[in-house]
C-alpha cells in the first residue's frame, strides 16, 4: 500500500491544484519548454531531403529524451532515504499539475463564449484563435460554439484523460512523454507543405498514443451524463472523423447535446470537407457552455478516482 500511497496523493494534490490554479500564462510550464525545444530542432532539421527521417529522429529523441530524465529523477529519489518521500511526492505533483489541463480547458471554452456574447462576433472570432487551428475570420456565432465544444470534447482527450491514462500505466515518466508527443503533433503534426513528411511520424505516434484514451473518453462522457443517445452516436459516428481518434469524444458529445459537429473549415488556407457528426443541426445556445464545462469537470474527476483504484488493486 506504501506504494500506491506515492502515486495516489501526488495525483490528488496535482488534480487539487489544477482545480484551483489551472496553468497561469506567465509560469513556466514544461510544454513550454517541450515547445521551444521542438520549435529549434524543427528549425535546423525540417529542410532539405529526408524530412520524414529527419522528424522521425527528432520526435523519438524528445520522447526518449523526457522518459531518460524522469526516470533518472525516479531513479536519485530511490536511492535517497525515505525521508526523501516527500520530497518525491511534492516533485511529482507538480508534474500532474502541469499535466492535467482540465481547468483552463473550461475557462479558454468559456471565454471564447464569454467575447461572443459580451463583445460580439469579432472579439468571438479573436478569441477563439487561442485555442483552434482553423481560420476565424469568416465562422458564424454558432459555428464559433460549435467549435469550442468541438475542442472541448476532444481535448478532454487529449488534455486530461490521455495524460492520467498514463500516469495510471507508467507513472510520471510516461505521463510526460505522452505530453511531449501531443506537444509535437500539435505544433509539427500537420498536413501542409511544410509539415506534411516532417511531422507524419509525430502525428502517427499522437494517433496512436491516443487511441485508447479517446475512446475511453467518450465513454466516460456517456456514463457521466447516462446518454443513451451519446452511446448511439459513439457506434454511429465515431469512425467518421479524419482523425481516428477525435471522433469518439465529439460523437459522445454531439449525441447529448442532440447537435451536430464537423462539416467543412478553413485551415491554413486550405478549405478541408469535414463529415458531419451528429443528425440535428441547431443553434447552440449560450448556456450550454455551463453544461460542457461540467462534463468535463465530471469526466475528470471520474477517471481520478479510476486512478485511485486501479493503483489500491495493483498494490494490495
Amino acid at each position: 500500500m506504501e506504494q500506491a500511497a506515492l502515486l495516489i496523493f501526488p495525483l490528488l494534490a496535482g488534480y487539487a491544484l489544477d482545480l484551483w490554479l489551472g496553468d497561469p500564462e506567465t509560469w513556466p510550464h514544461p510544454v513550454k519548454v517541450f515547445g521551444n525545444l521542438i520549435a529549434w530542432g524543427e528549425k535546423r532539421l525540417n529542410k532539405g531531403s529526408f524530412r520524414f527521417i529527419k522528424g522521425a529522429m527528432l520526435t523519438i529523441i524528445l520522447v526518449g529524451a523526457v522518459l531518460i530524465f524522469c526516470y533518472c529523477i525516479r531513479a536519485l529519489f530511490a536511492a535517497a532515504d525515505a525521508a526523501h518521500s516527500w520530497l518525491e511526492i511534492a516533485c511529482n505533483t507538480i508534474l500532474i499539475w502541469y499535466g492535467l489541463a482540465n481547468k483552463t480547458l473550461i475557462q479558454e471554452g468559456k471565454a471564447v463564449f464569454h467575447q461572443l456574447n459580451k463583445n460580439g462576433l469579432t472579439a468571438g472570432r479573436n478569441q477563439l484563435l487561442r485555442i483552434v487551428g482553423r481560420e476565424t475570420s469568416n465562422l458564424t456565432e454558432n459555428q464559433i460554439r460549435i467549435a469550442v465544444l468541438e475542442t472541448m470534447s476532444e481535448n478532454l482527450s487529449d488534455g486530461v484523460v490521455a495524460p492520467l491514462f498514463y500516469y495510471m500505466l507508467g507513472g510520471v515518466p510516461a505521463m510526460m512523454a505522452y505530453k511531449m508527443i501531443n506537444t509535437l503533433d500539435s505544433m509539427i503534426g500537420y498536413r501542409s507543405t511544410r509539415y506534411e513528411q516532417f511531422g507524419k511520424f509525430a502525428a502517427r505516434l499522437d494517433d496512436l498514443a491516443n487511441l485508447i484514451p479517446a475512446r475511453l473518453t467518450a465513454l466516460l462522457i456517456v456514463l457521466v451524463t447516462f446518454s443513451g443517445r451519446g452511446m448511439q452516436h459513439i457506434f454511429k459516428f465515431g469512425n467518421k472523423h479524419k482523425s481516428p481518434n477525435a471522433g469518439y469524444p465529439e460523437a459522445a458529445l454531439a449525441g447529448i447535446l442532440h447537435c451536430r459537429f464537423g462539416g467543412p473549415n478553413v485551415y491554413h488556407g486550405m478549405l478541408v470537407q469535414k463529415p458531419f457528426i451528429g443528425e440535428n443541426e441547431r443553434e447552440i445556445e449560450p448556456q450550454e457552455i455551463e453544461y460542457v464545462s461540467r462534463i468535463n469537470h465530471l469526466v475528470c474527476l471520474a477517471m481520478v478516482l479510476i486512478c485511485c483504484l486501479w493503483f489500491v488493486l495493483k498494490y494490495s
